[in-house]
Formats: structure tokens, sequence, C-alpha cells
């Protein structure tokens, strides 16, 4: 690999931690310079990094301005969580077909131990603890999918998710209830049931928009 396509790669690996992370803002407005002081990289590769940020959805291309982080409307929430809902569906429908089914117990077990965590006082680090466990359980599905393709369209989606995420955190409430809608699902793939883990799965896709205030 080339200098320059190494420093474009890490470009590219740099813009999408920083909108993962929070570093920018659903909605924000940013410069080119901004950008090149935030990433660290030359101008060339961030510009490279820019681009396919922009062809993957996560921001907008503003001719002479620079560029604005993806913004966190209803309709885009929307489409965002339809489009892992639908992601996450075929995952657990192709497990399910092809009894690939390890690390249920250990993803049960992470699950039930934040569950009982939100029955206390809950402490400050809980939010991110939780978008972690609540991940892991989106990962699993997706791994599931068997498809590169598939596969990067789910990682494309997510750092739409992480942007969202950043706007409206988790709260302890959520994290229960979220918790208990993920069991639902653990609980319907460990019985190898294709239907109801599907359903699981369309349930946690509502509540979550029910809890973001988007219609349906």
């Amino acid at each position: 690999m080339s200098e320059d396509k190494m420093l474009n790669t890490r470009a590219q690996l740099s813009l999408t931690e920083a909108l993962r992370r929070g570093d920018l803002r659903a909605g924000q407005f940013l410069s080119m310079p901004q950008m090149v002081g935030i990433l660290g990289y030359p101008l060339a590769a961030v510009r490279e990094a820019v681009r396919h940020a922009g062809a993957s959805g996560w921001l907008d291309i503003i001719p002479k301005r620079g560029v604005q982080v993806l913004e966190a409307r209803p309709d885009t929430i929307r489409d965002t969580l339809d489009a892992r809902m639908v992601l996450d569906q075929e995952g657990a429908r192709r497990r399910i077909a092809a009894g690939v089914l390890d690390g249920l117990s250990d993803l049960r077990a992470s699950h039930q131990a934040l569950l009982a965590e939100t029955m206390g006082q809950g402490e400050p680090e809980l939010s991110s603890r939780a978008i972690g466990i609540d991940l892991s359980l989106h990962d699993y599905l997706a791994d599931g999918l068997g498809n590169p393709l598939l596969r990067a369209a789910y990682e494309a989606n997510r750092v739409r998710m992480a942007i969202f995420q950043r706007v409206r955190p988790f709260v302890q409430e959520r994290i229960k209830s979220a918790m208990q809608e993920h069991l639902a699902i653990i609980s319907a793939l460990e019985r190898r049931d294709g239907g109801a883990a599907v359903a699981a799965i369309a349930h946690h896709c509502e509540r979550t928009r029910h809890w973001w205030g988007v219609p349906a």
C-alpha cells in the first residue's frame, strides 16, 4: 500500500471513530481546516475521508464551506432504526437456520447483570457501559448475516446510530427496558424460534422509536 493510500485509510478510521465517540456532533458544521485539526491528517487524506463519510451517509459535503454531520431528524432516525431492524432480523434467521448460536450464554449474563444494576441507584458510567452491551447483541446478529456486503451495510448504519445516541444518551429507565427487550430476543434465539426472534426484534425497534419520539 502506498503512503497516500495508507494516510487515506487512517484518516477514514480516525473520522469514523470521531463520529462514534461524539467528537463530531449531529448537525455540527465544520470547515475543512477544522476537520484537519480534529483528525490530525493532511488535507488530501481528510478530503478522501470526508468523501467516504459522505457516501456512507454520515455527513453532507457543503461546497466551499465544509461539512455538516448527519442531523438527528425524525425521518433519519426512523430509517436508521428500520434498517437495523431488517438486518438484525435476517441475522437472527440465518443464525437459527445454520444452528450457529454459540455465545448466547455470555450475552445473557452481561444483559442480566446490567438489568440488575438498573434496579438500584445507578452509576454515572451506566449509560456508556449500556451502549457497549446494547451493541454486543446487535453485533452478534450482524455476524450471523454471513455476507460482507450486508455486514458493511450494518457497519455504516451502526455509525449513524452512534451519532444519534450521542444526542440523547441512555437514561436508566430506557436501559432497563432495552435490556428486557434484548433478553426476549436472546430467549427466542436460545429456543431457535425464528418467528419469535423476528417479532422480538420488531418490538425492540418499535420501543426504541417510541423512546425517541419518532412516529411509525
